[in-house]
């Protein structure tokens, strides 16, 4: 008697996975062609080796984890490198006739067929994470790859950035795809190339920390730093002063777009680069990570037709991020919107958007005040640093423009000293600003090898600080899919203060920070530190994390 299969959707409601809910809501709104796995999976209702250990149970094929598999490599042979990468497949092992192959989708018997008349074995699949196949390829496929030619290579700024373009084997531009490649796959947000006496150190901030990637030979510097100034449209002649550019390229056919920043050091030239998803700008306001209070009062404060709403917090804090969700919600045909920014990260459809040039004298403050020659509705500062600027913003705020902008402070009580300290008046700061928002990010915990674990007495104690009880806490024990280190990606903690009458009258009279808190805490502020704390008993993040980027008051 046929064995009647269950369908994938019926099998994740089964194991607790998703709910019927998410299930028919997700098969209305997805495309015809798409599988319901790749579905829920776009959504984020599940992880991929959630869906693997039920498609494991489904196909009866075994699921593998590559991290720190026995590979075999002379097996890599049998593979080219360009058909492993196309069809997601890695090989495993041999026994006998048997090819041992990981793939990302078992079911492709096209692809199982080519492999058993082009290697001449029997093909027997495992299931594997795409994260994984593609890491794999990565680290074995190109270990082989000699780059001893760059030690005695003609230094690659004699030739034309087409010729090197042309020359797709020369080793430094191999090099430079490699580091780039590898980095889009580990998902990092910037990649550091640092000149050591012996050494070059190439690191990725992968989730807000920095990962030593590989060393180089300090020989190397030289031409790997001209390759990316090239690319970057920058004097590759000169070493002395800091220099930036921007890289707009595909690779693999992957569209990737860097903002490149070199700094002179006593062993050479420093250079940063930080990829910008693309995707990001898409962002909607409902998944920034706010809590319920403050997404309601974010909402009102950036649809009020006046006033300043600023966003704080050190750099890589994901103020533009939440800055372009806003100016997202925001753009409508009724309205014009007009931005300054230094450097214009995102282009956005339907925005005017003005790069800073000091130049030729475009400043934040130069902008700023042809912006308002330009009969605009919405101004958007890239950030306020100085006098000038800020007073531009407070005049534009009060003469009917609403303007969002950033600024470099610790939390939002601090804000409204900071811009005093720059010379604002008290009364024109009391009467233009609408609200503050202070943002941090915090590592998640990874949810493919998250642990429930008993709280410990010091986090005991640090939730009865803050009025809150905790019954248990999540965390990651590390798997392949987090690299081991027990968290995947990233989310906001916010700390919304809305500036009411009472707290205008609090600027205006220039009374104490303390009595700012006061007023803040009456109000219904959530601080930063409890929001964290919020998310870790959510089992979103942990302790360690939230007192990383907070402070415990």
């Amino acid at each position: 008697m046929r064995q009647l299969r269950k369908r994938l959707g019926d099998l994740l409601v089964e194991a607790g996975l998703i709910t019927i809910d998410q299930l028919q809501s997700t098969l209305k709104e997805k495309k015809p062609e798409q599988k319901i796995g790749e579905a829920l999976l776009e959504r984020g209702y599940i992880t991929e080796l959630q869906l693997i250990e039920v498609l494991e149970v489904q196909l009866g094929i075994p699921h593998i984890s590559l991290y720190q598999y026995p590979f075999d490599k002379r097996l890599f042979s049998l593979i080219p490198k360009e058909t492993a990468r196309r069809n997601l497949i890695v090989p495993l092992k041999k026994e006998g006739n048997k090819l041992f192959v990981a793939m990302v989708n078992p079911m492709d018997f096209f692809v199982i067929d080519d492999l058993r008349l082009s290697t001449g074995f029997e093909i027997e699949p495992a299931i594997a994470t795409r994260d994984d196949v593609l890491k794999t390829i990565t680290k074995y496929y190109n270990t082989d790859d000699d780059f001893s030619d760059l030690f005695t290579e003609i230094p690659i700024g004699s030739n034309t950035p087409e010729e090197d373009e042309a020359n797709v084997d020369s080793p430094v531009v191999r090099l430079v795809n490699q580091v780039l490649s590898n980095a889009i796959l580990q998902r990092a947000s910037d990649i550091h190339i640092d000149p050591h006496e012996t050494k070059i150190v190439i690191r990725y901030r992968i989730d807000g920390v920095l990962r030593v990637e590989r060393t180089l030979p300090r020989t190397m510097h030289s031409v790997l730093t001209a390759r990316i100034k090239i690319l970057a449209n920058m004097n590759i002649t000169e070493h002395r002063v800091p220099q930036d550019g921007r890289i707009k390229m595909n690779l693999e056919f992957h569209p990737i777009d860097l903002r490149v920043s070199t700094l002179p050091t006593v062993y050479g030239e420093k250079i940063v680069m930080r990829l910008l998803d693309m995707g990001a700008t898409l962002n909607d306001i409902d998944k920034l990570g706010f809590n319920a209070l403050n997404l309601k009062r974010f909402k009102e404060l950036i649809q009020k037709p006046t006033g300043i709403v600023l966003i704080t917090g050190p750099t890589g804090s994901g103020k533009s991020s939440t800055l372009y969700a806003a100016l997202n919600k925001l753009n409508t045909e009724e309205v014009n919107i007009i931005t300054i920014e230094d450097p214009v990260e995102y282009q956005l459809e339907g925005i005017n958007q003005i790069q800073v040039n000091p130049n030729v004298g475009m400043t934040f403050a130069a902008g700023l005040r042809s912006i308002l020659r330009q009969d605009p509705n919405i101004i958007m500062v890239g950030e306020i640093r100085d006098k000038e600027t800020a007073e531009t913003a407070v005049r534009a705020s009060l003469t009917g423009h609403l303007v969002l902008s950033t600024l470099h402070t610790n939390d939002s009580i601090r804000t409204i000293t900071r811009l005093m300290d720059m010379g604002i008046e008290p009364f024109l700061l009391a009467s233009s600003l609408s609200g503050i928002v202070a943002q941090r990010l915090v590592r998640k915990v990874c949810r493919d090898c998250k642990e429930v674990h008993e709280p410990s007495k010091r986090e005991i104690e640090i939730f009865a600080r803050r009025g809150m009880k905790i019954e248990k806490v999540t965390r990651g024990k590390g798997c392949s899919s987090c690299n081991m280190t027990g968290y995947k990606g990233r989310l906001a903690l916010h700390e919304l203060l809305v500036i009411n009458d009472e707290i205008r009258q609090v600027i205006m009279n220039g009374e104490s920070h303390q009595q700012l808190r006061n007023l803040a805490a009456k109000n219904k502020t959530v601080f930063l530190i409890d929001d964290g704390l919020l998310k870790v008993k959510q089992g979103v993040t942990t302790t360690e994390e939230v007192l990383r980027v907070a402070i415990l008051e």
